[in-house]
């Protein structure tokens, strides 16, 4: 059962980001030269960010769902 809820969870990932992509070319390209333009410590940090949003999501779902 675990691998079929990570396997859902990365086509999600991708039906969500194929989408946008999809949907807003142009936004998308925009953000990109946004991106390359911010300084390296500053992506890691939104990553990390991201990671711990994650964590959280995951946990909150694993033990209330």
């Amino acid at each position: 059962m675990t691998w079929q809820v990570l396997v859902m969870g990365v086509g999600l990932w991708f039906l969500i980001e194929g989408a946008i992509y999809a949907g807003a070319p142009d936004a998308m390209q925009k953000m990109g030269a946004w991106l390359a333009q911010l300084p390296a410590q500053t992506i890691r940090q939104g990553g990390l960010w991201s990671v711990v949003v994650g964590l959280v999501l995951l946990y909150l779902v694993m033990r209330l769902g």
